[in-house]
């Protein structure tokens, strides 16, 4: 039977137990992490908090005094303003995660093998009746680079190739490109290469392992100065403000760990039609929270594990991404 720690608070409803499964906590930079700021508002909700690391997931066959499942670590934690003492630890223990109402997912690339383990072991949590947002299978199925081709429509020129050649031929043709891995996170390495770039097969011969791994290249797009979009989408609907991280002088990538810079703006037309196309569609498949990343009107990524840009929206805009968020968990609870 489920059990569950919701109950009810006085004015306020019912309250949840929301685990948060995340790296460790000891990684966490409280004034930009996503995953502090959605944290931070279930609290603010009346919300019971969880943190689950990642290390401490496993399942266990059901047996003779062992109730089995997907289990984990329960780290009960009180939120702080404080960025710099962000938390207080008031209790763990170990427990299956069925025993808590709904689990979120925020993990940051790369999306390498430990990353689909946590997934197989919460699908199996989900098969136990647990409510987890982002759907296991669907932060599986959406490569947060390789995504965009279900959306040629609105990809930029691109080809996804492990084959050096396929690789210097789009470089040929298109003159000037970026290329990346296509499991790679914010401090991913990312170059630029030029038709005529004396470095070109270095840059391709290491970033492909000679052929072993493969990679994405894209036109590149000058747009890049005016920032790196990341237009957020909540329950299928799109937030008015995006994250545009504008890259530091000199350099290619905008992502903030590589020294860009977070301005809140609102979407233009064409951003807006992009994610009013993208918004219903993935909130079917179980995605309730979305990042794409746009570059000027192209789509260049679209993030399923980790959604930055919640809190430098709210600390700029005032809109409550975060908040918005925990409310749309709420309604997929059947508590609002």
């Amino acid at each position: 039977m489920q059990l569950s720690f919701a109950k009810e608070i006085s004015g306020k409803g019912v309250s949840l137990a929301l685990g948060f499964v995340v790296d460790p906590l000891a990684s966490r930079h409280a004034f930009n992490d996503p995953a502090v700021a959605l944290m931070r508002a279930a609290q603010s909700h009346g919300h019971e908090v969880f943190a689950i690391e990642t290390p401490s997931l496993g399942w266990r066959k059901p047996e003779d005094g062992h109730p089995g499942g997907c289990f984990g670590e329960l780290i009960h934690l009180h939120l702080r303003p404080d960025d710099h003492d962000w938390y207080r630890e008031t209790g763990r223990a170990w427990r299956p995660l069925r025993s808590l109402d709904a689990v979120v997912v925020c993990l940051e690339p790369p999306a390498d093998g430990e990353f689909l383990a946590v997934t197989w072991l919460l699908e199996r949590a989900e098969a136990e009746g647990l409510r987890v947002f982002n759907r296991p299978r669907a932060l599986r199925e959406h490569s947060e680079k390789i995504a965009i081709a279900e959306f040629p429509q609105f990809a930029p020129s691109t080809v996804i190739s492990r084959d050096p050649s396929r690789l210097h031929e789009f470089i040929d043709e298109q003159r000037d490109v970026v290329v990346k891995p296509v499991d790679g996170g914010a401090k991913v390495r990312v170059f630029r290469v030029h038709r005529n770039d004396p470095n070109r097969n270095v840059v391709v011969e290491t970033l492909t392992d000679n052929g072993r791994r493969t990679v994405i290249a894209q036109r590149y797009l000058p747009a890049i100065a005016q920032g790196d979009k990341r237009i957020l989408l909540i329950g299928g609907k799109v937030v008015p403000w995006c994250l545009a991280r504008i890259p530091r002088a000199g350099e290619t990538r905008g992502s903030l760990a590589a020294g860009g810079t977070g301005v809140a703006q609102e979407l233009s037309p064409g951003e807006r039609a992009i994610a009013e196309t993208l918004g219903p569609l993935l909130l079917k498949r179980g995605l309730l929270i979305v990042g794409l990343d746009v570059i000027g009107d192209a789509l260049t990524g679209i993030n399923v594990s980790h959604p930055a840009g919640l809190a430098e929206i709210r600390q700029q805009s005032g809109f409550d991404a975060a908040g918005a968020t925990i409310t749309a968990i709420e309604h997929a609870c059947g508590i609002s």
